[in-house]
């Protein structure tokens, strides 16, 4: 019986979520602007790793349209997120999730 529960958990977390599949993805299906286009957006703007990161967490720290990768007409149509409810930790692991997800630069490699 010990045995069978211990698997059991041990699968359970095997497929649980990370946090950005839980917290970002989530929100994300069904959107029209998909996240690889929102990272896409943001290396364009910001070009390096520490750049897109640092951006990503501030924004999703106070997410306001003046500091939006998105241009004016897609904030109307889209809005600005709600602040996170990740803590500082959480975050930075999202978002280190989320480029090692899109980021293009190991793929070229």
């Amino acid at each position: 019986m010990v045995k069978f529960i211990l698997i059991a958990l041990l699968s359970l977390s095997l497929h649980a979520k990370n946090l950005y599949e839980h917290h970002c993805v989530s929100c994300h299906e069904g959107m029209t602007i998909t996240l690889d286009k929102f990272f896409f957006r943001y290396l364009l703007k910001y070009s390096s790793e520490e750049g897109v990161k640092n951006a990503l967490h501030s924004y999703l720290k106070e997410p306001k349209a003046e500091n939006s990768i998105l241009d004016a007409s897609l904030i109307n149509r889209i809005g600005v997120k709600k602040r996170t409810t990740l803590n500082d930790k959480e975050l930075q692991e999202a978002v280190h999730i989320y480029w090692e997800t899109y980021n293009v630069f190991e793929k070229l490699r």
